[in-house]
């Protein structure tokens, strides 16, 4: 069988849809189509359905489904191998990385890579951090860089980089910008702007709450901080944000002593082989200090 229509009908069966598919192999809608069409000619059977605009697999797709994944993960793992064994640094990096850290974190870092390794092309992909974690788990990214969870996810190696300080922040226009201080009884009576509470941030803030037997009343949900960020600047209702994104008109609220971090860092499945490339970027971003300022989380935490 082909390894690239395999790799088609993966990404078509997993994502239900050929233009997905198409977006994350890099290919036009057609050419995926081809590759499913060789791949039925191959084996003799139809494998996908398509009645309007819904995919759905044949019995023959759902029993090669999970034959096809652990098939190409056998082949990607022995080419790693072998190309391990030049010590050559190149091909091309699947990463997986999370906006934030997209946009304030990884480009200096991303820069040196490439400078420091030219002939390893980037194939990066801008995902929320449990998404990221998925597609560590199913194969499709070899390392990602994202907010790691509290507890350990099956399989998955998480290296801690940075230290996120996290605080409780309102527009200076804000009611509770005005309290000099406050407790999260306060906040419990007023509307949060939150990223949805089953992600690892939101999951965060939640539990913090229930820990000390207040209600958490989010009254709106988005995942990127970005948007929090300017919604909350606005006045719409207090948020938690990290110190990257403070900035005025917002304002640190003083909520007790209570204290928030999370980890950034790298995740990648336990039991793949790395490339060469992955194990240099995985050394370049270990050697990253951890630039968290005590003084100044201290200073700011009450």
């Amino acid at each position: 069988m082909d390894i690239r229509a395999l790799k088609a009908f993966i990404q078509v069966a997993q994502s239900r849809s050929f233009s997905k598919a198409a977006e994350r192999l890099h290919l036009t809608q057609p050419a995926v189509s081809k590759r499913i069409a060789l791949l039925e000619k191959q084996i003799g059977m139809r494998l996908i359905d398509r009645i309007g605009r819904q995919i759905t697999l044949t019995e023959a797709g759902s029993r090669l489904l999970p034959r096809a994944i652990a098939l190409i993960d056998d082949f990607e793992d022995t080419r790693r191998s072998l190309t391990n064994l030049s010590g050559e640094v190149s091909g091309i990096l699947n990463l997986g990385i999370s906006h934030h850290l997209g946009l304030h974190r990884l480009p200096p870092l991303l820069k040196t890579f490439s400078e420091q390794y030219p002939e390893v092309a980037l194939d990066i992909q801008f995902l929320g951090s449990e998404i990221a974690y998925q597609r560590v788990q199913e194969g499709s990214i070899e390392v990602a860089m994202t907010t790691l969870p509290e507890n350990q996810i099956s399989r998955v190696t998480a290296h801690r980089v940075w230290t996120d300080p996290m605080h409780f922040v309102a527009a200076s226009s804000h009611p509770l910008a005005k309290r000099n201080h406050l407790t999260l009884a306060d906040l419990s009576q007023t509307g949060a702007i939150l990223p949805a509470l089953n992600t690892f941030t939101g999951a965060k803030t939640k539990a913090l709450f229930e820990q000390n037997g207040q209600p958490l009343k989010v009254s709106m949900n988005t995942n990127y901080l970005e948007t929090i960020k300017m919604m909350t600047s606005i006045g719409l209702g207090w948020s938690v944000l990290p110190d990257t994104l403070i900035e005025s008109p917002l304002k640190r609220l003083k909520v007790g002593s209570i204290q928030i971090t999370r980890s950034l860092g790298a995740v990648y499945h336990q039991d793949r082989t790395l490339s060469n490339a992955a194990r240099a970027f995985l050394e370049l971003v270990s050697s990253e200090p951890d630039k968290c300022d005590h003084k100044r989380q201290d200073a700011h935490q009450g």
